[in-house]
């Protein structure tokens, strides 16, 4: 009797392994990442996007033990980089780190896109940085209702920078028109730099600029911040008040996200998903965003989809009222 009792218990014992065996190799996060990641940013070396990628990827390798290798693919809106991720093995091999275009306004901006925005996965938001309101030095409105009051009085005579047609600079400034009811002339640049100079030498008169860059200018007295395009006032802008308060309700921020292409496994999204958290959470990782003039941005894949596709439903609808055209 007491061998039948050892026998039963060994039985139970190993279909009790085998069965925890067996629930492991089903589990495609146990051994992830056993090999390279790699990482596309949607944009040129040293832009905030490749900046967050590369941070994010050198703290995933040190928790992980393995690669986590940034590749930049510039252009299109991003769409150079989201493509080849989306038509990546599903595996979590390959992942994405992008501008907010990539997953929102693209289906918009571009008569064709060989990937679908609403089809990836979303892992984790990585930043989410404040858009301000940037006038040049000499602009006669020195306060944000001052500005609001200026730019009503003088219709279709005040012109505003962005980094090009359908950049969040310029889909901000349509949407500040639309809920103001008034009208800036868009000049258009490749890219931020360009826009900043000729603000600098008053040659455009605002331009609706992601915090970092402005805060610079701000600071060195080249250019003037009269409000953030935040839901609330900035810790190291407490004087600065947000559009809202101002009298126009915007909001407008540029943020990076992580993704991963279609079908990635829900185990493999949240174990990446819990990496990023912890590290967003260490005192280096804030002090590295600290250098950035932004806070690290926690969040789960289910809310970061939500926010997506509500980010979606405003700018499409936006590039739609500006009567924006696609290229």
């Amino acid at each position: 009797m007491n061998y039948l009792r050892i026998i039963a218990a060994g039985s139970i014992l190993f279909a009790a392994g085998f069965g925890s065996a067996q629930a492991q190799q089903n589990d495609p996060a146990v051994n992830y990442p056993n090999r390279a990641v790699k990482i596309i940013a949607s944009s040129p070396a040293g832009g905030g996007v490749d900046i967050i990628a590369r941070l994010i990827g050198e703290r995933l390798q040190k928790r992980f033990g393995q690669p986590f290798v940034v590749e930049n693919r510039a252009g299109a809106g991003g769409g150079a980089g989201a493509e080849p991720v989306y038509l990546s093995d599903p595996d979590g091999y390959t992942l994405l780190v992008s501008q907010p275009s990539v997953l929102t306004t693209n289906t918009a901006m571009y008569r064709k896109l060989n990937y679908d925005p609403a089809g990836f996965e979303p892992i984790s938001m990585l930043a989410d940085v404040p858009n301000v309101l940037l006038v040049r030095p000499n602009f006669p409105a020195k306060s944000a209702k001052e500005f609001v009051d200026y730019v009503k009085a003088n219709p279709g005579k005040l012109n505003y920078g962005s980094q090009g047609v359908g950049s969040r600079a310029h889909l901000t400034a349509e949407l500040f028109d639309a809920r103001a009811g008034t009208k800036l002339v868009h000049v258009p640049y490749k890219g931020s730099a360009p826009a900043l100079n000729d603000l600098i030498a008053g040659h455009i008169d605002l331009i609706f600029m992601e915090l970092p860059s402005a805060m610079r200018l701000h600071e060195a007295g080249k250019a003037n911040i009269l409000a953030v395009t935040a839901n609330k006032r900035l810790a190291m802008l407490p004087d600065v008040p947000t559009m809202e308060e101002a009298g126009v309700p915007i909001q407008s921020t540029t943020w990076t996200a992580m993704s991963a292409p279609p079908k990635t496994p829900k185990a493999i999204i949240m174990k990446l998903n819990g990496a990023i958290n912890a590290e967003l959470r260490t005192e280096e990782v804030k002090a590295q965003y600290g250098k950035l003039v932004t806070d690290p941005t926690e969040s789960n894949p289910e809310t970061l989809r939500g926010f997506i596709q509500d980010e979606t439903k405003l700018w499409v609808e936006v590039i739609r009222l500006a009567k924006i055209q696609p290229e």
